[in-house]
């Protein structure tokens, strides 16, 4: 049976002693960090948290992160990660719709859980992980040493995580992952990487993105490999972090490759111990994948996955070909089909939407049955994005049939940056697009029609600045006299960024 917590649990018996994670020099083994995880969830369960609770972490890349998770899911509540970095308009939506129970939080987000308190009557429990006048800390909680509770029984279909993606509504959308989705593919993507107890894993990825708490956190636990944390990525201390811990294994994004690639005191040398490299999250310039590797003598695979599939569903195989510009060949245990708008596979080379089938595909939209009804059908998950597949399998993501643009990795979608915009008193119409950027991937570009008065770019990003996550604020505001619109007066993107 798939389940999250039976890893740490077999992990914690099998190697004791071994280091699960060092973080800022310091390490935990797996005992320890079994015993916390128990000591953690006791404290949560005798203070109302259960089975079909939900709980959030808005917690950037710490040993709190790991422990808080897994005490939730050995509790049978399930997480729902968070971007530390939210407006408290994103905080207050997302534990509303999740009906969240319990927040563990950092301390400087203490006065915006304290304005939201009001809005938010099912949130009973807020922890942090250090002192905020009488509140809960997660140490206080594991220094009880409670133990007085019954493990909860779970199922491979009970929900693990609900994983909040940029809805193309205005709002984000909750992906239900099981512990079957999350643990599965977890499995798979330790198959397709070799994972060994052996293995140390540089996890600078953020833990609340689902791409690092599949290849950095669950996959190696499940394997009793150890996991170099990192709190937030500077290509200096991340290629020290590489070269001093020994790192074998290292998952990022384009960006973070870019930017290591452009450090002119980074040599082979530091990166001798890697066996393998990963990128997902964005498709990755091929310039820059052969260059990276001729300066490191490294070689990265990469990926496709999405939310909704926990993430991952292709991935270019370690052993065998792999095809520089694709993203690889089914995942063990996953099936990638490229299908016309009848849902009738294409020929190969041609090009249709991506659509996947697994173990790893979602439980649906929490609280969205028409949407979950549009993106699972028979089983299968439709992506949205456009692919074409060559004779031998492997998957070239050619555009994104949905709008999404991708920042360092993140998704923003036109419609909620859209949104905001339109409250303001002088724009008229909006309409956004990725533009893109050397640093970041792609960037957020805003046309607006303004009504008669005197705005500047600079007065719309203030604007923006309280109401979005720092990512998802335009780059770039073009004023035009009208935006261009088909017959029926839909607002054409495809003009706009022609």
């Amino acid at each position: 049976m798939y389940d999250l917590n039976e890893n740490l649990k077999r992990s914690a018996h099998n190697f004791p002693d071994r280091p699960v994670y060092v973080y800022q020099g310091e390490s935990t083994t797996y005992a320890e960090l079994d015993q916390q995880v128990e000591f953690l969830a006791a404290g949560l369960a005798k203070r109302g948290i259960g089975s079909g609770d939900a709980v959030a972490l808005l917690l950037d890349n710490r040993p709190e992160f790991v422990s808080a998770y897994y005490a939730i899911l050995r509790v049978g509540a399930a997480v729902v990660p968070m971007n530390p970095i939210y407006t408290p308009r994103e905080i207050s939506y997302i534990l509303s719709n999740s009906h969240t129970k319990a927040v563990v939080a950092l301390p400087a987000l203490a006065p915006t859980i304290n304005s939201l308190k009001e809005e938010l009557p099912e949130l009973q429990l807020v922890i942090y992980t250090e002192p905020v006048g009488e509140e809960l800390t997660i140490g206080q909680l594991i220094s009880e040493k409670a133990t007085e509770y019954e493990e909860p029984e779970r199922h491979e279909d009970n929900l693990a995580v609900i994983l909040y993606t940029s809805g193309t509504t205005g709002q984000p959308k909750g992906a239900m992952l099981s512990h079957r989705n999350m643990d599965s593919n977890a499995e798979a993507m330790g198959i397709l990487f070799e994972l060994e107890p052996d293995d140390r894993v540089v996890a600078v990825l953020p833990m609340f993105h689902v791409f690092c708490m599949t290849v950095c956190l669950n996959g190696p636990i499940r394997s009793g490999s150890t996991i170099l944390i990192v709190q937030r990525f500077h290509p200096v201390e991340v290629v020290n972090v590489i070269r001093d811990q020994k790192a074998s294994c290292f998952a990022g994004v384009p960006t973070m490759y870019n930017y290591m690639l452009q450090l002119p005191s980074a040599t082979r040398a530091d990166f001798s111990t890697i066996r393998v490299c990963c990128s997902g999250g964005a498709s990755m310039p091929v310039e820059l994948l052969h260059k990276f590797e001729e300066k490191f003598g490294v070689k990265i695979m990469e990926g496709y996955g999405l939310s909704e599939a926990a993430p991952a569903t292709a991935f270019n195989p370690i052993r065998g070909t792999r095809k520089p510009g694709s993203v690889g060949i089914d995942l063990p245990g996953v099936t990638n089909k490229v299908v016309d708008p009848e849902g009738n596979e294409v020929p190969r080379g041609e090009v249709g939407e991506l659509i996947v089938y697994g173990p790893n595909v979602m439980l649906g939209y929490h609280g969205l049955p028409e949407e979950t009804k549009a993106a699972l059908k028979d089983g299968w998950l439709y992506t949205g994005d456009l692919a074409r597949m060559d004779e031998e399998g492997y998957v070239y993501i050619v555009d994104r049939k949905k709008d999404m643009i991708l920042v360092d990795g993140y998704n923003v979608y036109p419609r909620e940056v859209e949104e905001v915009l339109y409250q303001h008193p002088a724009i008229i119409e909006a309409a956004v697009i990725g533009i893109p950027d050397e640093v970041h991937g792609e960037a957020v570009k805003a046309f607006v029609a303004l009504r008669e008065i005197a705005v500047s770019q600079e007065d719309i990003l203030s604007f923006c600045n309280d109401k979005l996550a720092k990512y998802k604020i335009p780059r770039q505001v073009e004023f035009v006299a009208e935006l261009p619109k088909n017959s029926t007066g839909k607002i054409l993107r495809r003009s706009l960024r022609s």
